[in-house]
């Protein structure tokens, strides 16, 4: 509340992601109902994120979310959601489990004073494990 109308993007990102989960677990809403709230909330965070990195020169998202350590399978997920088909429901739940966990690492967790990066490191381990397997290739779209 202190900040008024300009809330940090972290926050705004992680309400967002959370109010889709929420939503998710209610019940309340059909499929595809929830496939477009979880992808106006993942194109937001993508979009948002790699905005700040932007410069003169247009730089590909990919590369800005390598910069940021933002899975690129994650930016290819916002790029189906904005320009291709709708991806699954299955792949919007995973594409926010992973976005929030990042927004916890790369941001929650500095705000806390970082007392939670012990965890980090074995959380890693999984995270590289979780990249490993959800390369996307084409099928994995339909």
């Amino acid at each position: 509340s202190r900040y008024g109308p300009k809330m940090p993007l972290a926050v705004d990102s992680t309400a967002e992601l959370i109010r889709c989960k929420v939503l998710d677990s209610s019940g309340r809403l059909k499929s595809h109902e929830l496939i477009l709230s979880y992808g106006l909330a993942l194109v937001r965070f993508v979009n948002l994120i790699t905005e700040r990195k932007q410069k003169m020169v247009s730089i590909p998202l990919r590369q800005l979310a390598r910069e940021v350590n933002i899975p690129v399978w994650v930016v290819d997920l916002r790029h189906e959601l904005t320009h291709g088909k709708l991806p699954r429901l299955a792949l919007c739940r995973k594409g926010c489990d992973v976005v929030l966990d990042w927004l916890r690492k790369v941001y929650w967790n500095r705000q806390l004073g970082n007392n939670l990066c012990e965890e980090d490191e074995d959380e890693e381990e999984e995270q590289e494990e979780v990249e490993a397997n959800a390369e996307l290739d084409s099928d994995a779209w339909e």
